[in-house]
């Protein structure tokens, strides 16, 4: 069992999960009553676990390249990359024939979005682990990642309220939060082998910016509860509170939570939480 619990884990399943659930609560806003379109989740889903795993594959392409150390993660794509690039293109293949599903407003945007991701993964694919470029990472996969989970909403609704637009910008500094966090305990672990915003910015700035980020999402979070109309937004506000006190929680005691990729596990389940109000 804790076999596959790691494989779960190291194919960013989790990731994709909390994409998922993140997405649900999104589409139920502001009420908690709203439908959810089946085809669109299951096509977020299916994008979450291309781009994580062909991004993963790509840095195995360039460790193995340059005989750099690979973490477990990295190891775990490198000795199963023949059956994740078949499963890659059978994926691929399901998401042409669930396009038939989607309304033409969230068409066009994944088209966009397709387009941009694409383009992404390409550019780091053709940076070396030491390029100064790879410290704009966090902040493109932190705009990618929320335009992929709120937009593909937000495309289906005819209005978008003042607490929604809240709650977007909300989950925009949290997952730039976690993407930072990971890439300071990654330093931790494997110091002097990638750059990184967090090498680029050093441990004391880093440090810095999370504190700062915990502070901001906490009171944009209460001006929300306060002020929001709806009791499922003032609930999403909350949640969204939780899961920045939990990543600052980890940042607060790094040492612990390197142990085992402990800080990997409960930072990719914060995006579970929504999951309890829905």
């Amino acid at each position: 069992m804790r076999q596959y619990l790691r494989n779960f884990h190291y194919l960013s399943l989790d990731v994709v999960a909390g994409a998922v659930i993140s997405h649900i609560m999104v589409a139920r806003l502001p009420d908690g009553h709203q439908p959810v379109g089946w085809a669109t989740t299951v096509l977020l889903a299916i994008c979450v676990f291309v781009i994580y795993a062909a991004d993963r594959l790509y840095d195995v392409r360039k460790g193995l390249a340059v005989n750099a150390p690979l973490t477990r993660r990295h190891r775990f794509h490198a000795e199963n990359q023949q059956v994740l690039l078949r499963v890659l293109v059978g994926l691929a293949v399901i998401s042409v024939v669930l396009l038939f599903w989607l309304p033409r407003s969230v068409l066009w945007f994944g088209a966009g979005l397709a387009l941009v991701s694409g383009a992404y993964v390409w550019g780091v694919s053709r940076l070396s682990g030491s390029n100064a470029r790879l410290a704009w990472k966090e902040p493109a996969v932190t705009l990618v990642y929320t335009i992929g989970v709120w937009g593909s909403s937000w495309a289906q609704k005819p209005t978008i309220g003042w607490s929604e637009i809240g709650l977007g910008i909300l989950f925009l500094l949290i997952v730039f939060q976690n993407l930072l966090l990971f890439s300071v305990m990654e330093a931790y672990e494997l110091p002097d082998t990638s750059y990184s915003l967090a090498t680029f910015w050093g441990f004391d700035r880093s440090d810095v910016v999370l504190r700062t980020l915990t502070v901001v999402i906490t009171v944009l979070a209460l001006v929300i509860f306060f002020m929001a109309d709806d009791r499922f937004a003032q609930r999403a506000a909350i949640i969204q509170g939780m899961m920045s006190a939990v990543l600052y929680t980890i940042q607060r005691y790094p040492n612990r939570f390197l142990l085992n990729e402990r800080y990997r596990w409960i930072g990719d389940g914060v995006f579970w939480l929504p999951g309890l109000i829905l």
